[in-house]
């Protein structure tokens, strides 16, 4: 037993020291590497051993167990949860963004300011309702009004489209990361069950889950398996969604997307997806920036069920709401007087169809003539009498007017061809009567067209929602960021690797290293000392 015994001990002790100054050497080199974890050596003391003179046991030294890398799973669940928070409202906040743009206002090109122009034109021909001139300027701020709304519709809808394109590219995304997590799955599994312990796998594993946490909304966690032979259990790694396993280990449940055989809003853009787990199920999004897509794609604020958010089809629906209120207020004089839905004759009752153009030369009163209508299937403005033909009550009007669009808003062929035929007159065949005139100018301020009050109080209250919304959604992406900055800043002081930290571990190792060799260099020379030189003469 007492043999090389000792040396025994001292080269374990060297081992040891090499092994801890293996891991140091391991963490500082993975220093800026992307989700590293820092490990360390379990280091404990090596069975003893009974003395054969029975008095006692006596220590053999020390052993490294396993190499751990070091995590809190509290915070990394906590994490994936606000990163999904995060990952919502930063979709949502970029595309409100978008949006804000595309209504441009205020600027020298939003609506306030076209909508000035054309109501100033009509003041100008109040003042010689006679010039060609001065009518040709009304047909034209006439048309920037329309092109105004048909631009900001046709973006609005490429945005919804844009978006839709986003969602399938994200699914790609969740299903692509699914798939690597999956293999990871097995090559830890593959590797643990011998015992060994696959702490840069973990690590990879960990940091894609960081990454789809973002996208959408995911539970991560081990559940226990069957006994292996060594009394342990096996242990499978789940990522779920809603409930319902994503990757089950190696097993993966991808989603999908599948184009919609109806629409969810009147106002949708055609073949927008529906996201769905691939074996037809209904999946659950409840946050991530798959969320925030949604809503800002299908938000119409609970309308024919979509979403209770403001998202593109919300505001697509006003501009609608005020082309049709306004065409048909400017043209019949007909307007929600008391906001109860009841459509009636406004207060003088008449509008730009009741009253009369310059006469052309033949002497035949013409009147019935609709300012604003709307394109046709061949992409050209309608005459004013296809436009309304048929229609004998409030109702059928009504209905004529619901056709418009803030994408087909024009105005009639009949004023594109001649401007003459702008209504200034109530009575035929006087050039100076602005009577109908001054009716539409006073259509200007009328506060009974909408429920927000006049027409430009109606567009700044779309654009004063955009704003608030736009706010609250950079309020709580920075909200969101500064809760997972500081989680991220947690598990970093857990899991990171700290320089100085392990500049320390380098010189105590060392310093153990070299104790056990000078350890060993003692022993040797005590056994030197004996066997060569004990009993020569």
């Amino acid at each position: 037993m007492r043999g090389f015994f000792g040396l025994n001990v001292a080269v374990s002790g060297l081992f040891t020291a090499q092994r801890n100054l293996d891991v140091v050497n391991n963490n500082l080199s993975n220093v800026n590497t992307p989700g590293y974890s820092r490990q360390y050596a379990a280091q404990s003391a090596s069975m003893p051993i009974t003395m054969l003179d029975g008095t006692g046991m006596v220590g053999t030294g020390s052993e490294v167990t396993g190499v751990y890398r070091i995590r809190d799973e509290y915070m990394d669940a906590k994490y994936i949860r606000e990163s999904s928070a995060y990952g919502e409202w930063e979709a949502k906040f970029n595309m409100l963004s978008d949006l804000e743009a595309a209504f441009n206002e205020p600027s020298d090109s939003g609506f306030s300011v076209i909508f000035n122009e054309f109501f100033n034109s009509l003041q100008e021909l109040a003042k010689d309702p006679s010039s060609p001139a001065v009518r040709a300027l009304v047909r034209e701020t006439g048309v920037t009004v329309a092109k105004y709304f048909n631009n900001l519709a046709t973006h609005l809808e490429q945005l919804q489209r844009d978006i839709n394109n986003i969602i399938s590219v994200k699914v790609e995304s969740v299903n692509s990361l699914a798939e690597q997590i999956s293999q990871l799955n097995k090559q830890i599994f593959d590797m643990e069950v011998g015992g060994n312990i696959a702490n840069e796998l973990r690590d990879q594993r960990t940091l894609l889950v960081d990454k789809l946490s973002r996208i959408i909304n995911v539970n991560a966690y081990e559940v226990k398996g069957e006994k292996l032979p060594d009394g342990t259990y096996a242990t499978y790694f789940v990522v779920d969604i809603g409930g319902k396993s994503l990757v089950s280990h190696a097993n993966v449940c991808k989603i999908c997307v599948e184009q919609r055989q109806t629409s969810l809003n009147p106002e949708d853009a055609e073949k927008l997806y529906e996201v769905k787990w691939s074996d037809g199920n209904n999946l659950s999004i409840t946050s991530g920036e798959l969320r925030g897509y949604l809503d800002i794609r299908d938000g119409n604020e609970g309308e024919n069920g979509s979403p209770m958010y403001r998202g593109v089809p919300y505001y697509i629906k006003k501009l609608n709401q005020f082309v049709r209120t306004f065409a048909m207020a400017f043209n019949e004089g007909y307007i929600d007087v008391d906001n109860s839905g009841t459509i009636e004759a406004g207060e003088d009752g008449a509008g730009h169809a009741d009253g009369y153009g310059i006469d052309n030369g033949t002497g035949t009163p013409i009147s019935g003539i609709r300012f604003f209508t709307m394109t046709g299937d061949d992409g050209k403005p309608v005459s004013s009498q296809n436009f309304i033909n048929g229609a004998t009550s409030i109702d059928d009007i009504v209905a004529k007017y619901s056709q418009i669009t803030a994408k087909n808003f024009a105005i009639s062929s009949d004023i594109m061809s001649d401007v003459n035929l702008i209504s200034t007159s109530d009575t035929f065949g006087e050039k100076g009567n602005i009577e109908n005139l001054n009716r539409l100018l006073q259509l200007r301020h009328n506060t009974h067209m909408f429920a927000e009050g006049a027409p430009e109080d109606f567009v700044k209250s779309i654009v004063s929602s955009l704003g608030v919304d736009a706010q609250q959604a950079k309020r709580l992406t920075n909200t969101q960021e500064a809760v997972i900055s500081q989680i991220d800043n947690r598990r970093i002081s857990v899991s990171g690797v700290s320089i100085d930290e392990e500049m320390i571990n380098l010189v105590k190792h060392q310093q153990a290293y070299n104790a056990s060799a000078r350890m060993i260099t003692t022993i040797t020379e005590m056994y030197d000392k004996l066997i060569n030189e004990v009993g020569i003469s």
